[in-house]
């Protein structure tokens, strides 16, 4: 239910369903998973992959133990491993005509509001384009002080950037038993979480052991950014060929269902921002416009105040400096200074070059 209502949804996938316990590479499992996207991908679906597994192609290629290198070492085989990974997905992808792009991430990149910002950017382009951004860790610039060291939490950024609806963390296991099911009969499998409380992460932590590397600590802390996100989350079996479609059609799985709404959560991240880098001054009808919940256009503009660039966080001001909203600017302050008082129409001649109608669009902006 929840993935057939998404428009954009991420898939996280780790190495162990890329690569089995002999490093042999799971070639018919990538092959039957590029079917699952190609669907999505019919339906009009904006798909995001975060993968893992450059560091394991990295020593299968080299013919190395993963579990003795080093830090610097392990940034090194990533580098190769990564060509390998990416070849991987290109040729499997390429067979079901789905077109790939790479984005490599650090915890900075998605920490920090001007990298979001651009890293957004780049993924709403790539949807134009109709390319699938395949997303990893870049281990070989992170140190162990910026890294994320697994990628459910990565994940659940890139979900939270992207504006997903849904991000699916592909394990080996169905998701959140009530007891670890390989030691107790009588665990059961909790199909949909709607607060994750003490008991919850309890769970958690007694089943670090059976949830592999990280264990499911990790991937609560995924889902904790997901729910305060609008995006819903599940941890789902991705071992058996087909992984998303055995989800939508038999839905055994664990769901962890959101608290607010996707735009109340980005807003909640526009107001939060503690500096405003400049100011927009506007008109009397731009004052009522926005009062019935509208963009801001040009027209509407006065003055510009301050030096900012694309995707800044501005105040937005009456003639008599009362502040009526807050936002993410569309423009710098120098096209704003060139298009404002003038029509939308007009702002492609004005500058030179295709652009956004709304200075500040009402999905980015917040009354104060």
């Amino acid at each position: 239910m929840y993935i057939k209502n998404s428009k954009i949804v991420v898939i996280k996938i780790g190495s162990s369903l890329l690569i089995d316990n002999n490093m042999k590479i799971r070639q018919k499992w990538l092959s039957e998973f590029a079917k699952d996207i190609k669907e999505l991908i019919n339906k009009n679906k904006k798909i995001i992959i975060v993968s893992s597994g450059a560091i394991a192609l990295g020593c299968r290629k080299l013919k190395l133990n993963k579990k003795k290198l080093k830090l610097d070492k392990s940034q090194a085989i990533a580098s190769i491993g990564q060509i390998e990974l990416m070849n991987l997905f290109k040729k499997t992808f390429n067979e079901k005509k789905i077109n790939l792009s790479q984005i490599l991430l650090t915890l900075e990149d998605t920490e920090q509001r001007r990298r979001a910002i651009n890293a957004k950017r780049t993924i709403n382009n790539l949807f134009e384009l109709n390319f699938v951004p395949i997303v990893n860790e870049n281990d070989s610039i992170a140190t162990s002080e910026i890294k994320y060291g697994d990628n459910d939490r990565l994940a659940s950024r890139v979900a939270q950037i992207s504006g997903a609806d849904c991000l699916i963390l592909l394990s080996d296991v169905n998701g959140l038993y009530t007891k670890n099911p390989k030691i107790f009969n009588d665990g059961i499998l909790i199909k949909t979480i709607k607060n994750i409380n003490k008991k919850i992460e309890n769970i958690a932590n007694k089943s670090t052991g059976f949830y592999g590397s990280g264990g499911m600590k990790t991937k609560i802390d995924a889902a904790k950014i997901c729910q305060l996100s609008g995006c819903s989350m599940a941890i789902a079996n991705g071992l058996s060929n087909r992984p998303i479609k055995k989800i939508i059609k038999k839905n055994d799985c664990t769901w962890f269902l959101t608290k607010v709404s996707k735009l109340d959560a980005r807003k909640k991240w526009i107001i939060s921002s503690v500096s405003p880098k400049g100011e927009i001054i506007i008109d009397e009808g731009a004052v009522i416009a926005l009062k019935k919940g509208k963009s801001l256009l040009a027209a509407g503009i006065k003055k510009v105040n301050g030096k900012f660039n694309k995707g800044d966080h501005v105040k937005i001001l009456d003639k008599n400096k009362n502040e009526h909203a807050r936002g993410l600017s569309s423009f710098n302050s120098m096209e704003i200074s060139v298009i404002m008082g003038h029509h939308s129409n007009k702002i492609e001649n004005l500058l030179g070059y295709v652009s956004k109608s709304e200075v500040v669009h009402k999905d980015d902006m917040v009354e104060v």
